[in-house]
């Protein structure tokens, strides 16, 4: 992997032999919604120059799950990168049955919700690693 980008809480990869996927990786146990709001439009301006079409987003250091920056993550976000592209994405959770719970419930939220949104079209799916992220 290669870095392209560090921000205060996340650090952006790209692959070399997969030159279409981004990593985003939290370094931080949280992540302030406009931090994650400039992480994520950052990821969108590759998506348009490098024509990036899946993203992994390893979450392990994070422990504070924000339930508004998810919502808009998936409502306001995925609904452009589907437009742009980017349609499969990989997440990578931290080993805590909180948080892994409050992402199944968060999820459940947003799906009732917005039942039409692009992102219900998109391939997303866990993983426990980056290297199964990679190949998944």
């Amino acid at each position: 992997m290669m870095k392209e980008k560090e921000f205060k809480h996340a650090s952006i990869y790209l692959l070399q032999h997969q030159p279409d996927t981004a990593v985003v990786e939290a370094t931080a146990s949280y992540i302030p919604l406009d931090q994650f709001k400039e992480i994520f439009n950052f990821i969108g301006e590759l998506t348009s120059t490098k024509k990036i079409t899946k993203l992994i987003f390893d979450k392990r250091k994070l422990s504070v799950f924000h339930q508004p920056s998810m919502e808009w993550y998936f409502v306001e976000w995925k609904e452009k990168m589907f437009d742009a592209g980017l349609k499969t994405h990989r997440k990578i959770l931290p080993q805590d049955d909180v948080f892994r719970q409050s992402v199944r419930i968060g999820r459940d939220k947003i799906n009732k919700a917005y039942p039409t949104k692009k992102f219900q079209q998109m391939d997303i799916q866990y993983a426990e690693t980056i290297e199964e992220a990679i190949t998944k």
